[in-house]
């Protein structure tokens, strides 16, 4: 079952309005997620502990996460998956898009197994 962590770079109202639109959906902001204790925490800590929760980590972070997810491939390591998105195919402040890719996402493939999948949000 897929279980979506949007992290800090995006706003939680995405979470918030998502759950409003789809209430069976699960998302929850990094902020709210164990109480905010890994805002500003390292990917790798973020992306064990995700793992460790079945959740599914969507970031902006297209700088680190994916050589990051490059090296735990190579040892073996894995995740509970990524969802990639950048600026060019959605604003960080356009809540509304965010949230209907989201949901559109969950719509398909909440059924799916998200272990060690990758892959990239368009619209």
């Amino acid at each position: 079952m897929l279980r979506l962590l949007t992290d800090e770079q995006i706003s939680p109202a995405v979470a918030k309005e998502a759950r409003k639109r789809l209430r069976r959906i699960d998302i929850v902001a990094m902020r709210d997620w164990e109480g905010g204790h890994f805002l500003a925490a390292s990917d790798e800590m973020v992306l064990q502990e995700a793992h460790k929760q079945k959740l599914t980590l969507v970031t902006f972070d297209l700088r680190t996460i994916p050589p990051l997810l490059r090296l735990w491939a190579e040892h073996g390591i894995d995740h509970s998956g990524v969802i990639l998105m950048d600026n060019r195919t959605f604003a960080q402040n356009d809540i509304g898009g965010l949230v209907d890719a989201l949901c559109s996402v969950w719509k398909a493939r909440a059924d799916l197994e998200w272990r060690n999948e990758v892959i990239y949000l368009s619209r």
